[in-house]
């Protein structure tokens, strides 16, 4: 599919497309009320001005942060109809301004981080509801169980499941509305909070035991925001745009739903209200419907589980594609689109999400410790929007007030969450900490090696490749002698594949092939071009591929191959002649290098910390010949040193006979 079809299929509005984003786009956010008000009352008694404060909060956050920000701005800034931070980063990457790299490893490992957490959360305050009904039961085995076979199911694919996604996340957000209503029709009072006076009473006085710090519990009902731009390629900007004002809308009457139950019982605390699982949002269900209510949640949040897992494989294929990540395996359980499986991801995340649930134990302390990453996301998203708008040529007195308003903003959930550090906070830092430093090692790495592999003119080795491939002195090789290169350039190639093949072992073959990957900034495109540099000897194909396109070049070689036979512009028989006789295809033979690091180097601190810890890594990747897609029984791996800053040319006087025998005496 190219960019042009995948971004007119994702940019038209349809009652389908509509359904299906309630389904894959708002499911982190839409579960949101499971937690928010509960976190925000916390042990304080319950009070008008805690109450419409902090629905004030909510209101105002979801409009601020979460519309305006989020779908109506940075929903802007696609890449052919992708979105999320490195999407946003690819687009940006074009300013040629190196230091935005930074914000773009930060944002993304902050996502990753917020990954983990998101699934134990949400499920955990899901299923707690069962309290009511037995204040004993055992939640943990449940939740683990169920995180367990939501990340089992990920290998076929989510293909299926989205089809019930959808439906059900409709029947969800309704619910939200009809509970927020008619617990609104008994306390009016409540739109009171409206007014964004009663959010700065609440955040400038000592209502809350927690003050100012209550915005760390606020921010919770926006922390989806950021996954919902991650999601766009999925369903497009027009579809997530026009479904946001109904799914807001249900947000809004819940939360207020629950804000006048709790004005009807001022001076309370939760724990006063009689129920073994004190949550407003259960509270505010008639004792029949609870039931109902746990089963709609908990597969609510399972759903919105899903979405986190999905998107979190997403990135890590653009992370892959950008050079942020060691190559892992990828499969494709569908057809589908965009759809992939990671294994590796898939059970490194239920293992952390497994661990914060044995962690934490409760969904109350887990909400001590979520949002301190994801607001680090949203920051760097920021800083990389202002980047977009100045590419775009916005005018600076747009561009600043807009984004120091925002900065303004998300400083300040990112002060409110600091002190949730020591509260368990400190655990998803550290996860992003550790990804940001596999996301910086494996890039710098990679840049370091570029700058110090050397490259030659393709012209001064033109004669003797033609001379060698007619060499009956040489033991012929292959038929067919394909080498991948790093060379961006079609006349020039690195000079350890002309070692290889002139001096390594000569390598004779009756046609030499040089195959280059273009990363591009957009995400599906598939091209190629031929270039011959020496008829009927030898040839390069550089293949174009969009950063979310599945790098196949077995298949995508044979497709080029058989194209330039159809046209004849090349003659792959086997040039034996026996077989030649007989039609009989030649055999294709694939040379990689394998890189170490030479004892002869003479390196810094710094970089042999980066290149030590990159070969670390990279005993864990996936190997060169899987990550290309190549067949391994094709495949020769050859071992190459890597020399940085080459040592110093080591002068020595030589002895001749007469002065050794002087020395001697």
């Amino acid at each position: 599919m190219s960019s042009h079809s995948h971004q007119n299929l994702h940019g038209k509005l349809s009652a389908a497309g509509l359904l299906v984003t309630l389904g894959i786009i708002y499911g982190d956010i839409g579960t949101s009320p499971l937690y928010v008000m509960k976190a925000i009352i916390g042990d304080s008694p319950i009070s008008q001005d805690l109450i419409l404060g902090g629905l004030s909060c909510i209101f105002w956050t979801l409009t601020l942060q979460t519309t305006l920000k989020y779908v109506i701005l940075t929903l802007g800034a696609d890449n052919h109809g992708e979105g999320g931070i490195f999407a946003l980063y690819a687009l940006v990457k074009r300013t040629k301004i190196q230091w935005l790299i930074v914000p773009a490893i930060i944002g993304g490992s902050a996502l990753l981080a917020d990954g983990i957490i998101t699934p134990p959360v949400s499920v955990s305050s899901a299923v707690e509801g069962l309290r009511n009904f037995n204040p004993d039961i055992p939640t943990i085995p449940i939740v683990i169980s169920i995180l367990f076979v939501l990340f089992t199911i990920q290998q076929f694919g989510s293909k299926l499941v989205g089809k019930f996604f959808a439906p059900m996340m409709l029947i969800w957000f309704t619910m939200l509305g009809v509970l927020g209503v008619i617990q609104m029709t008994q306390n009016l009072n409540v739109f009171k909070a409206l007014n964004p006076y009663y959010a700065y009473h609440l955040l400038t006085s000592d209502i809350s035991d927690q003050g100012f710090f209550i915005l760390g519990a606020v921010f919770l009902c926006t922390t989806g925001a950021e996954a919902l731009y991650s999601d766009m390629g999925h369903c497009g900007r027009k579809n997530i745009r026009v479904s946001w004002m109904f799914v807001k809308t249900t947000l809004i009457l819940n939360y207020f739903g629950q804000g006048a139950y709790l004005l009807s019982h001022e001076g309370l605390t939760l724990m006063d209200l009689g129920s073994s699982n004190p949550n407003p949002f259960y509270l505010i269900m008639a004792k029949w419907f609870q039931p109902i209510g746990i089963v709609v949640a908990t597969l609510a949040a399972v759903i919105a589980s899903q979405a986190l897992i999905s998107g979190s494989f997403t990135l890590i294929n653009e992370a892959m594609r950008l050079n942020f990540w060691p190559k892992v395996r990828i499969k494709f359980p569908t057809d589908q689109k965009g759809q992939l499986y990671i294994p590796s991801i898939n059970w490194l995340l239920f293992l952390g999400c497994v661990g914060i649930v044995l962690y934490f134990k409760e969904s109350s302390n887990m909400e001590h410790a979520y949002g301190l990453a994801i607001i680090l996301c949203m920051i760097m998203t920021t800083i990389l929007l202002n980047y977009y708008l100045i590419m775009k040529r916005v005018k600076w007195y747009f561009i600043a007030p807009l984004i120091i308003t925002y900065l303004a903003i998300e400083f300040s959930f990112l002060a409110a969450n600091i002190v949730k550090f020591m509260d368990g906070g400190f655990v998803t830092l550290f996860i992003a900490l550790l990804l940001i430093g596999i996301m910086s090692t494996w890039y710098l790495a990679k840049k370091i090696s570029k700058n110090y592999t050397k490259i030659v003119k393709i012209d001064n080795y033109k004669k003797v490749l033609a001379e060698l491939s007619l060499d009956l002195s040489i033991p012929k090789y292959a038929t067919h002698l394909v080498y991948m290169t790093n060379s961006n350039r079609t006349d020039e190639i690195e000079e350890k594949v002309m070692y290889s093949i002139l001096q390594k072992r000569p390598k004779r073959a009756d046609m030499y092939w040089f195959i280059h990957v273009n990363v591009l900034n957009e995400p599906y495109r598939k091209e190629y071009k031929v270039t011959e540099i020496i008829k009927d000897d030898l040839y390069r194909i550089d293949f174009y591929l969009g950063f979310r396109e599945a790098t196949k070049i077995n298949l995508m070689f044979k497709e080029v191959i058989k194209d330039m036979v159809q046209n004849g512009e090349v003659d792959i028989t086997s040039r034996y002649e026996s077989l030649n006789k007989n039609n009989i295809i030649g055999d294709f033979k694939f040379v990689l290098s394998e890189k170490f690091l030479s004892n002869d180097s003479d390196i810094t601190f710094f970089e042999n910390i980066v290149m030590n810890s990159y070969f670390v890594l990279k005993k864990y990747s996936l190997s060169e010949e899987k990550g290309f897609g190549l067949d391994s029984s094709s495949v020769k791996v050859e071992q190459f040193p890597m020399v940085l800053h080459a040592p110093e040319r080591i002068e020595m006087r030589r002895l001749d006979h007469q002065n050794c025998e002087l020395e001697k005496n």
